[in-house]
């Protein structure tokens, strides 16, 4: 992953016209993983209940085809 950099400019009083001081701040790797792994396992959740209710709909509606369908969409959810 690249490194992904803030920049502030802080700006001094109305006297020092013209005159800024900048700080830059890096955005550590443990933050940056954790914040992909979540997001990673947020849309893993999402997709899988959404699959689940398409599936429960099928069964409902006795749907063979689209269970099936769905059924196999659902296969990479099951391997843990």
């Amino acid at each position: 992953m690249r490194k992904q950099k803030v920049v502030y400019v802080l700006r001094r009083d109305p006297e020092h016209k013209g005159k800024k001081v900048t700080a830059k701040r890096e955005l550590s790797f443990g933050i940056q993983l954790a914040s992909r792994l979540l997001l990673d396992r947020l849309t893993f959740e999402f997709n899988k209940d959404q699959l689940d209710k398409q599936i429960n709909l099928a069964i409902d509606q006795e749907d063979r085809q689209e269970f099936e369908r769905l059924s196999v969409k659902y296969q990479p959810y099951t391997w843990e």
